[in-house]
């Protein structure tokens, strides 16, 4: 029976986030992609976990009982998961449809964060509260027909299920999405959530006739209270501040490593499968180290000092005098070496505090793993909208990491029995480590030496350089430069239009140098721009630019440029898109995608023009994109850039008339042709756009790139899950060298 539950948690962990992952981007798709919106699925999803939790937890009070009802009930929440393979997308997709008709929210609202938070609590809600309640039922089954085995019960179920998790993570991300897409991805879980079900029911079918008496695990007393640990209080507060620590790290970490690991799907994924490898091998020690010493054993002395110095390791491995490499193999021993020592120490923690607590007792399990997880959810608020934008990540962490060493510090001490002078000097040691972890190591901005540095519950943002030197980085990564191509981006456009335009929306403002184009031409500009620090920045790039945000006709909005499409009522005569590199960066699809091209067609007036800017892509990107602009609007046109990398798509319902450079710049006023030429590279504006149109590429061709890949949609992004495709195109290479050399 042992292996047939390390089964179910194994799968259902693997399939649980699955869920989390598929899900928080189909929101995304659906609600925008914007912190507070992220903020509201994480928390759902934790807050199911925590409501099923208890919940199950109350239930399991219930004695006399049949021996088999708990694993039914089991096997039941595992069928109500199932479900959501289907619920979860079509529920999703009702909501976005519900908003889009709505009318009367202004942008940024609070309005439409609280409908779309209350459409994704009853969307996901019943689904996260069946996951939650799986660990209470399932020990309560355990305690009910093995009650030999039960007081270690939890342990055994969270090694498992953080085993599941890892292998789910890397599954998912490296395999499963790029070869059958999100929601197919979702539906195999559901379907391995239905064969748990299955399994956990046919199982119960034997319960009753193999069951070992229970009834002095029924009548036994309520075990006391684990006075050793420093009383109840602080127990409570140390399972409390182990979830909200780690879960508040992680967002800091997100910002520390992406300088090293880049912006990828696949650099995200290695950060939290790394996080969930390392919590698994403390859990693992954990069950060993309980096997070796029996009874009721006490945490080992050093697990408290280490809560405080592994926190702060981060800074260490993050710093930049370090050898700096944008590759995943180097950027994820950064993380290995920086994460692992403290999740493997909170592996090891939290089942042995959840273990020592409940003695096997689900309805003791049920409300500590909700105290537990409302600190993940407390967690990333915690971090992302309050320590970051005060303190930055080196002094958040530094927060993070003395309220977990404090916890610990109350709550520990009396279940070590170290000699107090032992104690003193490894805390101590540890209190001098953390110290020279702070002051002597160096944040990723301080390689700049000229550098200008906002920080919003979004991102850290840095402007850095000289003269057209200048560059913004996001998070360490570098987004844009002062370049031509982003002033064609706007005058490009603009100036292929049959009749004069009267208002323009940029999305993803950036430096603002195509904003700033378009106000050249002296009407209605927006522009969209997601971190709420990078329009601050706006002078550092442009010294302008402080003025011309004053004009009545120039807004900007700080919001995800598709939810401003999604509910805005205005129109425009162009729609410039620039969306942030790279092409496979994560939720980039969001804006190639043909759902995004709905949207903007709906917002173009009549002949209006969208200008797709498409960096360096692979042939089977630019195909896929291509195809999901072409099935979106009758008429599109490309053309390469002035620096000769990346490609101008211009689409429209309309013909896109044949101009020379001659008549395009006929229809551009003398402010827009003096922008134009302000960088070059050709001295007139009549010869930059002739730059432009002599590298017209043939749509079919780029089409024919790769013929058998559909257009880029929200459920097949693939841009941003390649490496099954490029490990192909590889192994496909050395097989025909091969050949050819045998």
């Amino acid at each position: 029976m042992k292996t047939a539950w390390f089964a179910f948690f194994f799968v259902s962990g693997a399939c649980s986030l699955v869920y989390q992952v598929v899900w928080l981007r189909l929101a995304m798709a659906a609600f925008g992609v914007t912190t507070p919106m992220v903020s509201i699925v994480i928390a759902t999803f934790m807050a199911g976990l925590a409501l099923g939790s208890w919940g199950a937890g109350r239930l399991a009070r219930r004695t006399g009982v049949s021996p088999a009802l708990p694993l039914r009930l089991y096997a039941l929440a595992e069928l109500a998961i199932a479900l959501s393979g289907d619920s979860v997308p079509s529920g999703l997709e009702a909501g976005r449809r519900l908003l889009s008709a709505a009318t009367g929210l202004s942008w940024g609202s609070a309005g439409h964060y609280l409908v779309s938070g209350a459409c994704v609590a009853v969307v996901l809600l019943p689904f996260c509260t069946a996951m939650g309640a799986t660990f209470p039922l399932a020990m309560w089954s355990i305690r009910r027909t093995r009650p030999g085995w039960s007081t270690r019960s939890f342990s055994f179920l969270y090694v498992a299920n953080v085993l599941g998790a890892t292998a789910g993570t890397l599954l998912s991300a490296f395999v499963v999405i790029e070869l059958v897409g999100l929601r197919r991805t979702v539906l195999l879980a559901a379907g391995l959530n239905g064969l748990l079900a299955a399994a956990a029911l046919a199982t119960s079918l034997l319960a009753s006739r193999t069951a070992e008496p229970a009834a002095g695990a029924e009548a036994a007393p309520e075990a006391a209270e684990p006075a050793a640990l420093g009383g109840r209080l602080s127990l409570q507060a140390l399972l409390f501040m182990t979830g909200l620590a780690s879960m508040a790290m992680e967002v800091v970490w997100i910002r520390q490593f992406t300088p090293y690991l880049g912006t990828l799907v696949y650099a995200f994924a290695i950060i939290l499968a790394l996080y969930l490898s390392a919590t698994f091998a403390g859990s693992a020690v954990y069950r060993w180290w309980l096997a070796r010493a029996g009874g009721r054993p006490t945490p080992p002395r050093w697990i408290g000092p280490l809560l405080g110095v592994a926190g702060l390791l981060p800074l260490l491995t993050t710093d930049p005098r370090w050898p700096v490499s944008l590759h995943l193999a180097t950027g994820a021993v950064r993380v290995a070496l920086g994460v692992g020592p403290l999740c493997a120490a909170l592996g090891f923690l939290t089942p042995w505090l959840l273990d020592r607590w409940s003695e096997g007792r689900p309805e003791r399990v049920g409300g500590a793993y909700a105290l537990n997880i409302l600190g993940c959810i407390l967690g990333p608020l915690l971090s992302g909208f309050a320590l970051l934008p005060w303190l930055g990540e080196r002094w958040s962490l530094v927060v993070l990491s003395a309220l977990l060493a404090g916890c610990a510090l109350l709550a520990l001490p009396a279940a070590t029995p170290a000699p107090e002078a032992r104690g003193r000097l490894a805390w101590g040691a540890a209190a001098a480590a953390s110290l020279a972890l702070v002051f002597a190591t160096r944040d990723f901005a301080t390689i700049f030496a000229r550098r200008e540095v906002r920080r919003d519950h979004a991102a850290t943002v840095i402007a850095t350089g000289q003269g057209l030197g200048r560059r913004l980085l996001v998070n360490g990564q570098g987004m844009t430069k002062l370049t031509p191509i982003t002033k064609l981006m706007a005058h490009l456009p603009l100036a292929f239009l049959e009749t004069p335009p009267r208002s323009a929306l940029v999305v993803c403002f950036g430096m603002g140098t195509s904003f700033r184009s378009l106000t050249s031409w002296d009407i209605q500009t927006t522009a969209v721009e997601l971190i709420p620090s990078v329009p601050e920045l706006f002078g550092f790039f442009h010294e302008d630019g402080p003025e011309l945000l004053r004009r009545p006709n120039a807004h900007v909005v700080v919001d995800d440029g598709r939810r401003v499409l999604e509910r805005t009522r205005d129109s425009f005569d162009v729609i410039t898109v620039d969306p942030p590199p790279p092409v496979a960066a994560a939720g980039s699809s969001l804006l190639y995608t043909r759902e995004f091209y709905r949207l903007s067609r709906a917002r173009l007036r009549p002949g209006g023009i969208v200008q797709q800017w498409l960096p360096h892509g692979d042939l089977v990107v630019t195909s896929s994109f291509t195809r999901a602009l072409t099935e979106s609007f009758r008429h599109v046109r490309a053309f390469g850039s002035v620096e000769e990398w990346g490609i101008h798509f211009l689409a429209s319902d309309a013909p896109i008339p044949d101009r020379t450079a001659a008549e395009l710049v006929a229809r551009m006023p003398e402010t827009a042709r003096k922008d134009l030429v302000e960088w070059g590279p050709a001295p007139t504006a009549e010869g930059n756009l002739d730059l432009v149109l002599r590298r017209e590429f043939q749509v079919g061709q780029l089409l024919g790139l790769s013929q058998q890949t559909p257009a880029l949609t929200d459920d097949r992004p693939f841009n941003e899950y390649y490496l099954l495709r490029r490990w192909r195109a590889r192994w496909q290479a050395a097989d025909a060298t091969a050949r050819a050399g045998s």
